[in-house]
Formats: structure tokens, C-alpha cells, sequence
């Protein structure tokens, strides 16, 4: 018996112990190998689901388990009912984190020796070298150089753990770490494991259709290759210039799954306005005589820049001046200079030049001429709530229409002593604003309005500002009316766009790009917006995005939430750069010098699945494969497989092999469920429908996605930091699968976050065990059990609950609801099981009702407690099946009438019970209480 302190963990062992005996029954029968029928099935004969393959730099974890238990649990409903059943599943190794990873811990021998010393004080000491920084491209390096000085630590110095202290953590010793250098090591050692824990998991999955990717596993490689070169071929794959986030670190675009913050964050685009300071110059920018400076204020709002009035920096804030190129400097600040430096805009390729590093300070009072101002000189003026993390820190003042304009203009006016305090003359203050724009309701003075209506008093009121801004930007946008300039009298909506064109073409603005958020690379590196000239998929094409949206419509998205979420996805979504020079995957066939990006390989693999187990033999690697060689996988083949194409003559692979892997795709396609968390609409989960739209044709188009949202542990937010947190082979340990996979159903269904509870998990333990214990009990004792058919009132009931039961569960089922599945097929049933055994008695209960009790509660809950039910269905029901397989049961119709009487009688009976002990606790010592009969068998 395992104990840990006072704690028994003998019911836990025990279910281990069965879980680890169930796992060899089914694998020596192959019971989860899947077959195509001989003719195409009919609705509901077969069931194709799939997740997305997990990145394989670590273990799997409970997030992991969580969303794929949406798809276990379904798929074991359906082949529970007697469905043809493929669950396979596969391990994504392409892209940047692997060898981000390697690199780390590669610089890391390099400083510190193999197996590294690591130095329990460490003081920050020169910065790296280019040289060394280069060597070292897209590796999440060390930033300092180490010499054992005293400070704090160094893992705990950064806030992160060496690389090596993270790889023990992984239960390397220090004699296999340094392997890890090499990126493809990565590759041999996670996957196998995920294997490992998936199986005890109890995951029903045809292993031998698993994968990795890269061009590790050749016949996906050319896979990958044959779909990126259908797609040029197709006019969907373009080379052009586009802004993309993107990392300096690592020297290319920073896609979704490369980030460790700020997936899903977009280029935003501003309007940099140039506004020209007029000489002098102050004795600070001596330096900066001779040329034409700017001071650069990004916009949103260009067609407002007739009601310029002033422009605002911030005092306290750091600004230099930037050379753009050979004539012009701007004035801004370092963050948006670098993002301007990778869009083309600097002297140096990707590197800003200061000339001279300036403060707010010593720009209040500079004079500036700005484009389309009313007023030839305006001042910049001091405003304290700019932020330096947006924009280029230079603000323009539209005090007619910016509520934020006008509030702290209104500051500068009503507080001579707030004047002073910054330097501000009198004459740089304009005491007059310039109306531009008509506004039904607010006018052509709509920020003065507005402020006045929420009684704003300061420039330092920000939720109210921001409900100001919210009015008066929106109904500006949709309502309002140009008053001045050369589009006067069009829409605002209208005039934007031509009043933006037209200063950029006559060289008054240009165009500026910069992250929405703060975007963070798995790096360490903080991503800035570049302009690229790289391949990319042409996603949001009109004719295009018009097929992906005919495909939504006919999916089965289970929830309103989710089919909004792609609804928007496919209104913004744009081009998509395809490419990397960083990383692992898939060289692009037509630019070797690039690989495919981790999200663009991703997209149709699933059809791979049909005839990975006959290309590879069973073998994740491809290295084993028998019946076809990797080079005899054209394109021919692939169209032929996958696309309708001819049949390809001229293959080297035998045509009944041929013709099998072409079965397969028609059989198992396409694919029914796909479940997956939903922080993947917005890219993998879209470009899915995209791209099966492209290759494919509407037959084979998918069918359903299921999204949900993250998985809470103990209603706290699962984190390593905090130590909140489960891998999947730990949550197996101290609960074991079956209850780990009961917790799981219990936590929620929605796409809100759910939550993991401990103790539900361990109610769990303490549940399956003893209905082990009482079925046992039972079967020992059957000969005590009443024989004949159910006839007493009690038997009636009981047997209309275990209709109920079936009937509710199958529909919850259907639904994947499985937390009400859970409920109405377990806890539900467990309850009637119990007032049942409370009404007769053990003696008095009918056996081939007890029997059909256990036969169908294993069924119901085989989809959750798997190895349980497999246990009761072989060892104690002594059945020859497999319970998995065993088809779902049967059921008369339910009698609502008797269930409602009987709620009617447990409710009186639990009432009377309270009067009773009532009238007992509250009579006399000479009192009588008249007796109640409460427990009489009801005949």
C-alpha cells in the first residue's frame, strides 16, 4: 500500500494498476487500429477526428489534456455507439522555439563549460559583441557576460532559468544535456514521450499514423513542399512588400506561435505627419543646422489636421533626432525610430541614427510649420499623459475634435502657474480652437461639447476622457461632415482616405507602422514592425475569402461564440508571410534559402493522417518505410491522392498501394471534428478552412470545429512561476488517468476558461473504487437479489431512471456537453442507483435490474473512465467484448408522469423527515410524538 505521511494512496494505486492491465488488453487486440469500410460510409457510419499537433519542446501538460479530451470523449461516444473510429494524432516540431532553445543552451556551454559551472553570483558586465550576437542569431541568449562577482543570481537575476536547469528539469542527467545542442535531438526525445503519456492517458488513437514534422520526416516534407508549390501554382503564394511583425533578434517575421507575448497583436498603421521646425535652433540641436528637421507625430485621424492648434511631447520624455536619410531628420522617439529603421526609414539599414538625444524639455516652445494647419507657426506644447510605448511621442493638438486636446490645452489656459512651471509663454498658448468638423448633436465644437456634458475638469480624468473619445471618434467617423478645406462638405469617412493619399504623395506624411501591443519573441527579443520583401499567402483575396466563408457556413462551430470569432477572423485577416530563414520545417521548394512557417505547414496535414501508416510503416520518423520510397512521392501522387488528379502512370509505387491510400482519403474524408483552444481562430483554425477551400474540393471540406477556452487548476490560472501547474504524465500520477479524465469532463464545456479541480479528481478516486467495491459485493451476493421481472413501484422507478439516464446522456453526447454528460450519466445515475438500494434494501432489489444498472453505467461513462469500464465490462460482468466497442443501450421511452411522481414522493419524504426531527428536537419530556412510518416498501 503506497502512504505518504497519513495518506493512503491505496484506491489511486489501484486504479493504476487496472489502467496499466486494460492497456495491454487493448493493445494486444489493436482495438483503437482503424480501418476503412469497403464502401463509402453513410452519415454517422464513421467518425474522423483530429487536434492540433502540440509543439514538442517540453511535456504535455493539463491545457493539453484539456482541449484533447474534447475530442477523446467524443470520439469514444461514437465508437462506443458502433461509428468506424480514426483518432490519430501527430507532434508539430517546425518552426523557431526547438532551436531558440538548442542555441540557449548552446551559448550557455560556451560561457559556462560542459557540463556548465554556474556562477552563484553574477554581475552584469559589457554588453554582447555583434560578432558574438550574430553567431548566435534567434538563440534566446545570455545578455551578459558572467564572471562570478557578487550580485543576484543569475536565473533569478533575469527572471528565467538556464536552459540547462530547464533540461534537468526535464530529468536529463548532465551527461545527455549537452546532445541537446543539436536541435534534432529535440525531435527524438519529446515526441516518444508524448507517445508514453498519451497511451497511459488512455487516448484511443491509431499510432500508427503519428508524424513529426520537419524535413526530419521526408514523406511529410515533400508533402509540405507539394502544397506550397500547388498554392503558386494557384496564384495564392506572392512575393511582395508588406509590414509584419517582426524580430531584429532573430532577423525575420515573428509569427503567432515564435511570440511568448502578444499572439494575435497586428501591424497597426498610423500617418506620420511632418511637421517642420522652423530655425533657429536651439543650442542643443547646433548639431542639427543645415538640414530639414521634423518633429514626427504619428496620427490616426489625418483628415483632422486642419484644426491643428499646437502639437504636445511629453516633458519627461526621451527623444533624440534621427537621421531618415541624407536631408531629413525626424524628432521622435528611440522606439518608433527602430520600427521606422526596419521599415526603410533610416540612414542605416535597420539601425536608427541618433544625431542627438533630446527631452521634452527641450522641445516645449520649438515653433513648427504642419501641414494643413490654419495657423502658419504652432508651438509644441507640454501634455503628461502621452505615452512613449505608442506612437513616435509627438502628438498633434486637434482641440475641436480630441477630447484629450482639449482638456489639456483647457489646463495650459485656466493655470498660468502650470505655464510657468514648464516654460510656456503666453504666445505659444492658441486661446481660440479651429472647428473643422460638423457632428450632428455635438456640433463642430465636439470635444468641448462633450467635455462640458461628462463635467471633465483635467486632462488627468482618463476614464472619462475615454468615453469622450469613444462618442465623439465614433459618431465623427460615421456622422460627421468636413467644414473646411478642399474636401468640404463630404463625409469624414469620404475625405480620410483622399486627405491621407494626398499628404503622403506630396510628401507632407508617410506612412508608420508599430505593433498594436507590446509583441515579445520566444527570443526574449521585443518585435517591432518591418517592412518585408518575402513570400506570402494571399489570404483575405475577395474570390477566395468568398469560398472560406461558403465552407463556415455549413460547419458545425457548437457554440455562437465561436462562429463570431471566425466571422471576424475572415473579416481582417490579410496576407500571410509564409516564410522564415530561422528555425526547423520545410525548405519553400522554389527558395531553398527560406522554410516554411510553422503556421503555414499546419493547415492541411490532417488529410496526411489518411496514409501516413502506409507511407512511413508505423514509424513517426518516415525512416522505416517499406512499401514507398520518399522520392516517389510527386506531385502527381499527391494530386492523385488528395485532389481529384489523373491516375499517375508513370509511379514508381505498386498501384494497390496506390489505390489503398486513396480509399483512405475517401473514406476518412473529411474530417468531422476538429477540436482545439479557441486562441486558434484567429490564425491556424482560419487558415484551415482557407486553404482546404484552395486544394480541395467542396466534398472534402471540414465539417466541424470545436473551440473551448483555457483550463484553470483550483480556479487559479495555471502557471510554471507560480507552480500552479500539471504535466500530463504528473496529473496521471497523483490522480491516475481515469480520474485526471473524470476531473477533466467535470471542468466545463463553454469557450469560457475552465477549471481542473484537485478535489473533484480525488472524489473521483474515492467513487470508481467503491462502486468497484459494491459491484463486487453485489455479484458475491446475487443469489440474495430478488429474481423475476421488475415490479414493485420501487423497480418501476429505478428502471425509468436508467431510460432517463440513457437517453439524456446520449443527447448530451451528441451535444459534447460532456460535463451534463458526466451528470446525467453518472451522477444522476448514482443517485437513483442509491434511493433504489435505500427503498428495498440490498435483499430486496431486482437482479436483472441491478444487472442492467451496471451494464449501462459502464457504458455511459466508458467515454471519461475508459480503463474503469473496461475493467467492470471484462473482469466482473465477465464479458467477452470490449466495452469501448460495446454500442450504446438501449431504451423504452421515458414515463415523465412516474418520474415527477416520484420526485413528488422524495420531496414529501424528506419534508416529513424535517418535521419529524423538528417535533422531536422541539417537544417536552412528557410529550408524544406520534409515530411516522417512513421508510415502508412501497408497493
Amino acid at each position: 500500500m503506497a502512504t505518504e505521511g497519513a495518506k493512503s494512496f491505496a484506491r489511486r494505486d489501484k486504479l493504476l494498476e487496472i489502467e496499466s492491465k486494460v492497456r495491454v488488453w487493448w493493445d494486444e487486440k489493436d482495438v483503437f487500429k482503424a480501418e476503412p469500410g469497403e464502401k463509402p460510409p453513410q452519415p454517422g457510419e464513421k467518425f474522423f477526428g483530429n487536434f492540433p499537433f502540440p509543439y514538442m519542446n517540453g511535456f504535455l501538460h493539463l491545457g493539453h489534456a484539456f482541449s484533447l479530451s474534447k475530442l477523446e470523449f467524443a470520439a469514444a461516444y461514437h465508437r462506443l455507439r458502433g461509428a468506424n473510429v480514426l483518432l490519430p494524432f501527430a507532434f508539430h516540431c517546425t518552426g523557431m522555439p526547438i532551436k531558440a532553445s538548442a542555441d540557449k543552451l548552446a551559448r550557455e556551454i560556451q560561457i559556462f563549460g560542459d557540463p556548465p559551472v554556474f556562477p552563484h553570483e553574477v554581475v552584469e558586465e559589457e554588453p554582447i559583441s555583434k560578432e558574438e550576437s550574430d553567431s548566435n542569431k534567434g538563440a534566446n541568449v545570455v545578455p551578459d557576460k558572467f564572471k562570478g562577482k557578487k550580485s543576484k543570481a543569475a536565473s533569478k537575476s533575469s527572471g528565467q532559468m538556464f536552459q540547462w536547469e530547464i533540461m534537468r528539469s526535464f530529468g536529463l542527467s548532465d551527461s545527455d544535456i549537452s546532445k541537446f545542442q543539436n536541435p534534432y535531438e529535440w525531435l527524438k526525445f519529446f515526441p516518444p514521450l508524448a507517445v508514453e503519456d498519451l497511451k497511459a492517458f488512455g487516448l484511443g488513437c491509431d499510432w500508427r499514423r503519428s508524424f513529426v514534422t520537419t524535413d526530419m520526416n521526408p514523406f511529410f516534407d515533400s508533402f509540405v513542399k507539394w502544397q506550397m508549390r500547388k498554392l503558386k501554382s494557384m496564384g495564392k503564394i506572392v512575393k511582395d512588400m508588406r509590414y509584419t511583425i517582426y524580430s531584429p533578434l532573430d532577423g525575420q517575421p515573428c509569427a503567432d506561435h515564435d511570440r511568448a507575448t502578444g499572439e494575435g497583436v497586428q501591424p497597426q498603421e498610423y500617418t506620420i505627419i511632418k511637421m517642420e521646425v522652423v530655425p533657429p535652433f536651439p543650442a542643443k540641436m547646433g548639431v542639427l543646422e543645415g538640414k530639414k528637421v521634423f518633429l514626427a507625430a504619428a496620427t490616426l485621424r489625418p483628415e483632422t489636421m486642419y484644426g491643428q492648434t499646437n502639437c504636445w511631447v511629453l516633458p519627461d520624455g526621451k527623444y533624440g533626432a534621427f537621421e531618415i536619410n541624407d536631408t531629413e531628420v525626424f524628432i521622435l522617439t528611440e522606439r518608433a525610430a527602430l520600427n521606422l529603421a526596419y521599415q526603410k526609414l533610416s540612414c542605416v539599414p535597420d539601425k536608427p541614427t541618433c544625431l542627438v538625444e533630446l527631452t521634452g524639455y527641450d522641445l516645449i516652445g520649438l515653433p513648427v510649420r504642419s501641414p494643413l494647419s490654419f495657423n502658419e507657426i504652432i508651438y509644441a506644447l507640454p501634455m503628461l499623459t502621452i505615452l512613449t510605448d505608442k506612437g513616435t511621442g509627438i502628438v498633434t493638438s486637434v482641440p475641436s475634435d480630441a477630447p484629450d486636446d482639449y482638456m489639456a490645452l483647457h489646463d495650459l489656459k485656466a493655470k498660468p502657474a502650470f505655464r510657468a512651471k514648464f516654460g510656456v509663454k503666453d504666445e505659444w498658448v492658441p486661446f481660440e480652437i479651429v472647428p473643422i468638423i460638423d457632428i450632428p448633436e455635438f456640433g463642430d465644437r465636439a470635444a468641448e461639447k462633450v467635455c462640458l456634458d461628462l463635467k471633465i475638469k483635467s486632462q488627468n480624468e482618463k476614464d472619462k476622457l475615454a468615453e469622450a473619445k469613444r462618442l465623439v471618434y465614433l459618431r465623427g467617423f460615421t456622422e460627421g461632415i468636413m467644414t473646411v478645406g478642399e474636401y468640404a462638405g463630404r463625409k469624414v469617412q469620404e475625405a480620410k482616405p483622399l486627405i491621407r493619399t494626398k499628404l503622403i504623395e506630396t510628401g507632407q506624411a508617410i506612412i508608420y507602422s508599430e505593433p498594436e501591443k507590446k509583441v515579445m519573441s520566444r527570443s526574449g527579443d521585443e518585435c517591432v514592425v518591418a517592412l518585408t520583401d518575402q513570400w506570402y499567402i494571399t489570404y483575405g483575396e475577395p474570390e477566395w475569402k468568398k469560398l472560406s466563408e461558403e465552407c463556415l457556413s455549413n460547419m458545425n462551430l457548437y457554440s455562437d461564440e465561436t462562429r463570431h470569432g471566425f466571422e471576424h477572423t475572415l473579416g481582417w485577416l490579410n496576407q500571410w508571410a509564409c516564410s522564415r530563414s530561422f528555425g526547423l520545417g520545410t525548405r519553400i521548394p522554389w527558395d531553398e534559402e527560406f522554410l516554411v512557417e510553422s503556421l503555414s505547414d499546419s493547415t492541411i496535414y490532417m488529410a496526411y493522417y489518411t496514409g501516413a501508416h502506409l507511407l512511413q510503416n508505423g514509424d513517426m520518423y518516415g525512416k522505416s518505410a517499406v512499401l514507398v520510397k520518399p522520392a516517389h512521392m510527386t506531385d502527381d501522387v499527391w494530386e492523385f491522392l488528395f485532389c481529384g488528379g489523373p491516375y499517375p502512370k508513370s509511379s514508381d509505387i505498386a498501384s494497390s498501394v496506390l489505390n489503398k491510400m486513396k480509399q483512405e482519403f475517401e473514406y476518412w474524408y473529411p474530417f468531422d471534428l476538429r477540436v482545439s483552444g479557441k486562441d486558434l481562430i484567429q490564425n491556424h483554425l482560419t487558415f484551415c478552412i482557407y486553404n482546404h477551400t484552395a486544394i480541395m474540393s467542396k466534398d472534402h471540406w471540414p465539417r466541424g470545429f470545436r473551440c473551448n477556452g483555457h483550463i484553470m487548476l483550483n480556479s487559479e490560472k495555471m502557471s510554471k512561476s507560480t507552480g500552479n501547474f500539471r504535466t500530463l504524465r504528473q496529473a496521471i500520477e497523483e490522480f491516475s488517468a481515469d480520474a485526471t479524465r473524470f476531473s477533466l469532463a467535470d471542468a466545463g464545456d463553454g469557450v469560457d476558461d475552465a477549471n481542473f479541480v484537485f478535489e473533484t479528481a480525488n472524489t473521483a478516486i474515492l467513487r470508481l473504487t467503491k462502486e468497484i467495491a459494491w459491484m463486487e459485493e453485489i455479484l458475491a451476493a446475487e443469489s440474495s437479489l430478488s429474481t423475476g421481472p421488475p415490479s414493485t413501484y420501487a423497480d418501476r422507478v429505478f428502471e425509468n431512471e436508467i431510460n432517463i439516464a440513457i437517453k439524456m446522456t446520449e443527447k448530451n453526447y451528441q451535444d459534447y456537453m460532456f460535463r451534463e454528460a458526466l451528470k446525467t450519466g453518472f451522477y444522476d445515475l448514482q443517485t437513483a442507483r442509491d434511493e433504489y438500494r435505500f427503498s428495498c434494501g440490498n435483499g430486496g432489489m431486482n437482479r436483472d435490474l441491478v444487472w442492467r444498472f451496471m451494464d449501462v453505467q459502464t457504458r455511459l461513462i466508458t467515454p471519461f473512465c475508459p480503463h474503469y469500464s473496461e475493467f467492470v465490462w471484462r473482469e466482473l460482468l465477465k464479458k467477452d467484448s470490449f466495452v469501448v466497442k460495446a454500442g450504446w443501450p438501449t431504451a423504452d421511452s421515458p414515463d415523465l408522469k412516474l418520474k415527477s411522481a416520484n420526485k413528488y414522493l422524495q420531496d414529501s419524504i424528506v419534508l416529513m423527515r424535517k418535521l419529524l426531527n423538528k417535533q422531536i428536537l422541539g417537544s417536552k419530556a412528557n410529550s408524544t410524538v406520534t409515530p411516522i412510518l417512513l421508510h415502508q416498501k412501497v408497493k
